[in-house]
């Protein structure tokens, strides 16, 4: 079983930048793929974005797209979640998770991931 530790999140401005990262205990990590997925309070968990084992392809949630950056370091067992010209509405609790059956497509399908983080909390102030 691999465990996720997400770090990271914190207090920002609207605008400002955050940068998530995601470590995993075990080097397997570095044959899945690995998203980011986002909750508030009373709402479900939301697709942010994936990254598959290798990096080759990435996935963003269109509320996200042009401003986050997903990349991985698999020498370190890190995937790193890049947030850029955050918004009030980026306000969450972030968790990384990884899809160990398809390491290749970078899902963005909530159900296909396996392993979660604990979460980090990010708060974007207006």
């Amino acid at each position: 079983q691999v465990q996720l530790v997400e770090s990271g999140g914190g207090l920002v401005e609207t605008g400002g930048s955050l940068r998530l990262s995601c470590a995993a205990s075990r080097h397997t990590f570095r044959t899945y793929t690995t998203g980011w997925f986002r909750q508030t309070p009373g709402k479900a968990r939301e697709f942010v974005a994936s990254i598959n084992w290798n990096g080759g392809r990435t996935n963003y949630a269109d509320s996200v797209k042009g401003r986050f950056t997903i990349s991985r370091d698999n020498a370190v067992n890190t995937v790193s979640l890049q947030m850029n010209s955050l918004k009030t509405d980026d306000t969450a609790v972030y968790y990384c998770a990884i899809d160990p059956s398809q390491p290749s497509i970078a899902s963005r399908d909530l159900d296909d991931y396996d392993y979660w983080g604990q979460g980090t909390q990010v708060t974007v102030s207006s």
